[in-house]
């Protein structure tokens, strides 16, 4: 059995590029990595989560060695990066004044609604391509008469050379090509949101990184939880406390795990995005450091501001305005210098300033190209890009940040919250929301499929408290 995400021999390669990054010493860096490769080892990091080839007892036994070695360097001090609650705060910004809407009006279940159904479809749209890079989306949709990308994917049409070129994500493509969608499939991207409900209602909103890690235990298949995640799940059950289970064997500690895990924390603390912020800090640190956990922070207080903010009007230049409130409630939740902040900078001024979607993109992968399609930086720069490129047009948004050919329905589906909240169900366009039949398929225990309406009453019970 081969298991992706989780290998010593795979995860090594991972981990020196991490300690790289976080300013551990170099000169043992690189004896590790002389001694790794003199072994026979790939110094490569699977971009699957796995490598090609399975390592020998005696591979695996100098990889789980050379990792724990990695593990006690200490790394090079980064005090505009920190990880606890109140430094991060200490180091950003105050959050914009919001008008924010009556939690109790039919406005704001419009807007709940339109968060749970745009989220969804940004998924969606990204599923079947998740792992495609840039260059392979845009030929599957030029090849199907879909480019500029303006619908789901699908396979009819497509030539036998392309796809063979660039093969569907072989679990996805079943359940969400446009010919076979039925309605939401299970995704962790829309697991997260809905654990997100339950812990608060079970823990309510006092609920501690501990609560959470129980939560992950009672509710999830280690199966259906990846990177960080998936080594968070492995050192919870090795009984290691919080928040070593962020940084033991875990190389994807500044990875976009958690930043998919915020958006239902958000549409509970509506126009308090500090507050949601919190909550998001309490559930990323079982799994992330850094810029992990701050994409989550970020990524909850946009939600929390785009659920609630005055929107005067159904038109797209009063929605683009609400975006770029939208944004500083994001921006004002984590440090101003930090890696995070800056990727989010450079790709909202992107979208503001680019001519055209390809123009968008060169820049976004010239500055963040060299990262992992699974990495905070690159998907939150691509996400703030296609926020302000949409001028607050919610399908140019979701397909922007699909298109950029990273973790595509990651960051598809955090746009497309924001975006649907913005809009509310009833400004969608129903050839994105329709197709999923106001239900979605779930990993969580309790029953699946979902109804999207249960689960917008359940947000807004939580709001209302």
């Amino acid at each position: 059995m081969r298991l992706t995400w989780a290998q010593p021999e795979d995860l090594l390669p991972h981990e020196l590029v991490q300690s790289a990054v976080e300013g551990k010493d170099e000169h043992v860096l690189a004896d590790i990595a002389r001694r790794w490769e003199e072994a026979g080892g790939d110094l490569a990091a699977p971009v699957s989560g796995a490598g090609p080839v399975a390592a020998s007892e005696e591979m695996r036994k100098l990889a789980r060695a050379l990792l724990a070695e990695l593990d006690a360097l200490a790394p090079a001090p980064h005090p505009h990066e920190p990880n606890e609650y109140d430094a991060i705060i200490a180091l950003a910004g105050e959050p914009p004044a919001i008008d924010a809407v009556d939690v109790n009006s039919a406005q704001f279940h419009d807007r709940v609604s339109g968060a749970w159904l745009g989220r969804a479809a940004g998924c969606l749209l990204g599923k079947p391509v998740e792992k495609i890079p840039r260059a392979g989306i845009e030929a599957i949709a030029r090849a199907t008469g879909r480019w500029p990308l303006n619908a789901y994917f699908t396979a009819q049409g497509l030539p036998a050379h392309v796809n063979e070129k660039w093969p569907w994500n072989r679990r996805s493509a079943p359940t969400s090509l446009e010919e076979n969608i039925t309605c939401m499939p299970e995704d962790d991207d829309m697991n997260f949101p809905i654990l997100g409900l339950a812990i608060m209602a079970e823990y309510g909103m006092d609920f501690t990184t501990d609560d959470v890690a129980t939560a992950w235990l009672n509710n999830l298949p280690g199966g259906r939880v990846f990177t960080a995640e998936r080594a968070a799940y492995r050192n919870i059950l090795d009984a290691r406390p919080v928040p070593e289970t962020a940084t033991h064997l875990n190389p994807f500690r500044e990875w976009i795990g958690a930043l998919i895990r915020g958006d239902a924390f958000g549409w509970s603390r509506p126009g308090d995005p500090r507050a949601a912020a919190r909550l998001a800090w309490t559930d990323a640190r079982l799994s992330h450091t850094r810029n992990g956990i701050y994409g989550e922070m970020w990524a909850t207080a946009m939600a929390s501001a785009a659920v609630s903010v005055e929107v005067h009007g159904p038109s797209e230049a009063e929605i683009a305005r609400a975006v770029e409130l939208v944004l500083l409630a994001g921006l004002a939740v984590i440090p101003a210098d930090s890696a995070l902040a800056h990727a989010v900078r450079f790709g909202a001024e992107v979208g503001r300033s680019a001519d055209s979607v390809p123009a968008a993109l060169d820049q976004l992968h010239e500055r963040y190209g060299h990262l992992h399609w699974v990495h905070t930086l690159n998907n939150a720069a691509a996400g703030a890009c296609a926020l302000t490129f949409s001028k607050g047009n919610y399908e140019a948004a979701i397909t922007l940040a699909v298109a950029a050919g990273w973790d595509t329905d990651s960051i598809g589906a955090t746009v497309g919250g924001v975006m649907g909240a913005l809009n509310g169900e009833s400004g969608l366009p129903r050839k994105w929301i329709d197709p999923l039949n106001g239900s979605v398929v779930t990993s969580m225990p309790g029953g699946s499929p979902r109804e999207f309406a249960g689960l917008v009453n359940d947000t807004i019970a939580l709001a209302s408290r």
